[in-house]
């Protein structure tokens, strides 16, 4: 099967050298989304919630777009700023992957881009 690029105006464009996602035999590859507001481009200024909100649905999008749900997500991988952080993110989190859970590493990070407080990458297979 061919490598096929994923977009849609519905979650932020790329901010770098890189696509929204990648599908290939099956399996979807979402990039790391930092909770960019799709119709500004600009960061989502606000706490973890919010942010962790904005980022889950910046990946809903990717997913539909893709025709794929979060059903489909068999991993994702979670960087916070801070642990402190953990908690509260856990709890929007969980409201995104209600039943059959993905695996899950997260890790605190010094920074990431654009100042936000979260990024999140996902996998996914049909």
């Amino acid at each position: 099967m061919k490598k096929q690029i994923i977009h849609t105006e519905k979650a932020p464009a790329a901010v770098g050298p890189y696509n929204q996602a990648i599908e290939m035999n099956g399996m979807l590859f979402i990039s790391g989304q930092v909770p960019l507001n799709p119709q500004t481009g600009k960061l989502v200024e606000a706490d973890i919630s919010k942010q962790t909100t904005q980022v889950l649905e910046n990946i809903g999008a990717i997913l539909e777009q893709a025709g794929y749900s979060y059903a489909n997500v068999v991993k994702t991988t979670c960087l916070l700023t801070d642990m402190a952080n953990f908690k509260a993110m856990n709890e929007v989190y969980a409201s995104y992957f209600k039943t059959e859970q993905p695996a899950r590493a997260a890790f605190a990070v010094k920074e990431l881009p654009l100042g936000a407080l979260i990024e999140i990458e996902a996998i996914a297979i049909k």
